[in-house]
């Protein structure tokens, strides 16, 4: 049954025949609402000691009337996402105390955005950093008693990382997977992308990640699930819509992850991937990783490396485009630049690929789906400490009894490494302390460790929004000088030394005083390019530009940018200076209120917008992108 159903995805490839999974009119209007949202992200704090489930929405108001445009249920607060045709909106979040999934009037509620200063969502894939906490007694801008029943595809549906789902649920089943294939924005909308868990976190085991591929869903698992040893192991599914764009789900992957490494602390992460999955979670290792240290294992299984031609053939012949076929391209830039990127030093990577699929006048060696070419690409072997092949089809090697004692060897392996280094690596002890009473608003902050001498790369450890006294690590021993970057506050000491040894917790203290910070960068996307909601925009690389002026109350600051030669933006950010180095920039220490923000680059037009300073509070986050002259 599970052959089938890959053989009509490859047929669908091919020629995106009108089916019970998919229709071209669907396809077409989704394909085109993806480029023409935005997903808005953020983390939402609750009151101290709460555990409620929370509901985010974002709101469009026209006048005095409200229409619902994206809400979600998180099963307890922390990160949450929503995607939004692009326009101007507010949030809005509540405690459902009572879980009801309905606003009551006792219950806290948070807002962000108002007419005079919405969110503007412009196509740039993401806005981030829309924070909200959670307090009682504000009038909330939706009408108490509003309904909320319709968010998620199950009333009791979460989307916030770490949920505990039932994979008999039908929203894990095959044919949810498969709509999350040719429907991605529907299901995106009803399921979202979520990190889910089998039981609840157990920090004496270690997290193994599953991730599924095209088509498919987290119970293409099951054997894996069912000999997992659960003494040692803890299991944990990536479920995302597989016909998005790769790289947005990449991004996904790494936001997700981030919220549980701030939550946990968890030291080791083995991610196991199979089909396309490998894709999303190799974009992952290479682009995001930094930011959630301790993965030691990751597996691929019958991943395309290469990509697949009948995408090409998708994309140039079909009247509807699945947007992942556009990376699936042999010849296009995602595969064309995929391993321009290493993985990460001290990564151990195991390929798995099968054979039994046979030859076709068509088809050349292949494992029913991928060819072999594709699943043995040179790159992607020359990365692999072993290769291992077996004689089983694409879906049928994840229920295949040698490739399971295959990983379980790898695991036994990865564990004695793991446990090695854990036994030679050392960890710190983050003091926070906030200066005059401060009562900060959640955001993301960052530990960097820079290696003295500036030999090797900085390590870079997210905080939780909540965090004031936390032990971090395990970090590889050295010498390190020990900075804490915040988007709204400004650590007292800027930077101070750290010496890190096996086995010993140092303290690092740090004192916080809020200050107004604006930060942004302009992308290398082009305005004609369709940006897919939730990509992450890197920024510019060839754009020339002259200059980035701020004007506000009693403010009227240039910048000319400077290459980008040096980490040095940190000395300049912790020393209270503004900077702008490439395409990226800040401004700090400003006061509160509304500033007029210019960009002027060569061959382009001049950029403006309206930007709101609060010290003491992130600003949203996007790129800005500009249009040629």
């Amino acid at each position: 049954m599970r052959t089938k159903r890959w053989a009509r995805v490859l047929a669908g490839v091919a020629v995106c025949m009108v089916s019970s999974a998919c229709t071209l009119l669907q396809l077409r209007h989704e394909s085109q609402q993806i480029v023409a949202s935005t997903v808005l992200v953020g983390v939402v704090q609750p009151e101290a000691g709460s555990s409620a489930p929370i509901v985010v929405a974002a709101y469009a108001r026209h006048g005095d009337e409200l229409t619902l445009a994206h809400c979600t249920r998180l099963h307890e607060a922390g990160g949450f996402e929503l995607i939004v045709p692009n326009g101007s909106y507010e949030l809005m979040a509540f405690a459902d105390e009572n879980d009801n999934l309905r606003l009551d009037p006792t219950e806290p509620t948070a807002h962000r955005g108002d007419p005079q200063h919405p969110i503007v969502a412009t196509g740039t894939g993401i806005v981030g950093d829309l924070n909200l906490r959670l307090t009682r007694g504000e009038a909330p801008p939706l009408t108490v008693g509003t309904d909320f029943s319709h968010c998620g595809a199950k009333r009791t549906h979460s989307t916030q990382a770490g949920a505990i789902a039932d994979l008999n649920d039908p929203v894990f089943s095959q044919d949810y997977g498969s709509k999350g294939y040719w429907s991605p924005l529907e299901f995106y909308r009803e399921a979202g992308g979520n990190i889910y868990f089998l039981e609840p976190y157990d920090p004496k085991r270690i997290p193994v990640l599953f991730i599924h591929g095209a088509a498919g869903s987290p119970q293409d698992w099951r054997y894996f699930f069912d000999h997992l040893d659960r003494t040692r192991y803890q299991a944990w599914f990536f479920y995302y819509p597989s016909g998005a764009a790769i790289e947005s789900m990449s991004h996904l992957l790494s936001w997700k992850l981030l919220n549980l490494r701030m939550k946990y602390g968890f030291e080791h992460l083995y991610v196991v991937a199979h089909s396309m999955g490998g894709l999303v979670a190799r974009s992952f290792l290479t682009d995001y990783s930094a930011m959630v240290p301790g993965i030691d294992l990751f597996v691929s299984v019958s991943t395309p490396w290469a990509g697949e031609s009948s995408a090409t053939l998708g994309v140039q012949h079909s009247p509807a485009v699945v947007p992942s076929w556009i990376e699936m391209q042999p010849q296009g830039r995602y595969m064309q630049t995929l391993f321009d990127r290493k993985l990460p030093a001290g990564l151990d990577y195991y390929l798995l690929f099968g054979f039994k699929g046979g030859v076709t006048l068509v088809r050349p060696n292949n494992d029913g789906a991928v060819t072999l070419a594709s699943q043995l690409r040179t790159a992607a072997q020359a990365e692999a400490k072993q290769v291992y092949g077996f004689d089983d089809d694409h879906v049928g090697i994840l229920s295949s009894a040698q490739a399971w004692a295959q990983f379980e060897a790898i695991l036994d392996a990865t564990g004695k490494t793991a446990g090695e280094r854990m036994r030679s690596a050392g960890r710190v002890r983050l003091e926070l302390g906030y200066a005059d009473g401060a009562n900060p608003a959640p955001r993301t902050n960052t530990l960097w460790l820079r290696p003295l001498g500036r030999q090797g790369d900085p390590i870079a450890i997210a905080l939780r929004p909540d965090s004031q006294s936390r032990d971090l690590g395990p970090i590889p021993p050295g010498d390190y000088t020990a900075s804490l970057i915040d988007p709204a506050y400004r650590a007292e000491p800027g930077s101070q030394v750290v010496h890190i040894r096996a086995g010993e917790s140092p303290t690092l203290p740090f004192t916080l005083r809020p200050q107004g910070v604006l930060w942004g960068y302009v992308s290398t996307r082009a305005p004609d390019e369709p940006v897919p909601a939730g990509l992450f925009v890197t920024p510019a690389t060839t754009i020339k530009i002259e200059s980035i002026r701020l004007r506000g109350p009693g403010v009227d600051r240039q910048l000319q940018p400077r290459s980008v030669a040096s980490l040095d933006w940190f000395e300049r950010y912790l020393d209270g200076h503004d900077d702008a180095a490439g395409a990226q920039f800040f401004f700090v220490d400003l006061p509160g209120g509304e500033y007029t923000l210019t960009v002027q680059a060569e061959g382009y037009l001049p950029y403006e917008e309206r930007a709101v300073v609060q010290p003491g509070r992130a600003g949203a986050w996007k790129p800005i992108v500009l249009t040629p002259r």
